[in-house]
């Protein structure tokens, strides 16, 4: 097939509407800033408005338009009124990233109920209901783009390193995007996932300070250093534009080959 210079594909979100939760620190604010980059206006959606407002005037000084909203993503009356501000704010919703995330270090048997339900509000009833509540918006347009953020946790667990429910919800995350890819095709929607190993983020400092955990993350992977923000920046642009069109229902591990070994 003859391709035209002009039609060969693109990383380009000009024009384009996201919502990116959980985006006031760490992978959620890489990827806020990364979709920005690339020409899309962000919502950034955080419980700490503090932050979410810090993310949101990152990327206005980048010359993008950009809007902040505090929600508990596991309040379902308060994601449908996220949907309407982005709606309302930027005139739409193309992409959505299910970034938000919570956890708790226990082993199995300390684990509480009170525990348990925090991270399954979160992560997985918050996953479901946004992106229940942004299909909403993208099937009318028969577009739209979702990624939600998994975790390698979802394919393996680390020795000494206690996960088992936030395993669990990543592992469902998996097969989540499996289920509303194939729901939501007919609609043109793409659903996929990203799975980050370690990445050098604030809610994995401490490990990543202690030398010996350290050099036993950096020594179980292939390409010997922990991520850094353009690693997962890159994927989540290439998922969130046309380039990526024909994919769906995909995990993607970005770990570093962490999940080959």
């Amino acid at each position: 097939m003859e391709m035209e210079a002009n039609k060969f594909p693109r990383c380009d979100l000009k024009g384009k509407v996201a919502i990116v939760t959980g985006a006031g620190q760490g992978i959620g604010e890489w990827i806020a800033l990364g979709l920005a980059d690339a020409g899309a206006d962000i919502l950034i959606a955080d419980l700490k408005v503090q932050r979410a407002e810090r993310t949101s005037k990152k990327i206005s000084e980048m010359g993008r338009r950009a809007c902040f909203f505090e929600v508990d993503i596991g309040d379902i009356e308060g994601v449908a009124k996220m949907i309407d501000y982005a709606c309302k704010e930027l005139g739409g919703l193309d992409i959505l990233i299910n970034n938000a995330g919570v956890n708790v270090h226990k082993k199995a048997l300390d684990i509480t109920e009170e525990d348990f339900d925090k991270i399954i509000k979160v992560n997985s009833k918050g996953v479901y209901f946004c992106s229940q509540a942004a299909a909403r918006v993208m099937i009318p347009k028969r577009r739209g783009k979702i990624i939600n953020i998994a975790s390698v946790t979802a394919f393996l667990v680390r020795s000494g390193v206690p996960n088992s429910v936030y395993a669990m919800t990543k592992a469902g995350i998996v097969m989540l995007t499996k289920a509303l890819a194939e729901e939501w095709a007919q609609y043109n929607i793409n659903v996929n996932a990203l799975a980050p190993g370690y990445f050098a983020t604030p809610l994995v400092a401490d490990r990543l300070t202690d030398a010996e955990v350290n050099e036993k993350i950096i020594s179980s992977t292939p390409l010997g250093r922990v991520g850094e923000a353009n690693d997962i920046i890159g994927a989540a642009v290439f998922l969130a534009s046309d380039a990526s069109n024909y994919i769906t229902g995909q995990t993607i591990s970005i770990d570093g080959g962490r999940t080959i070994l």
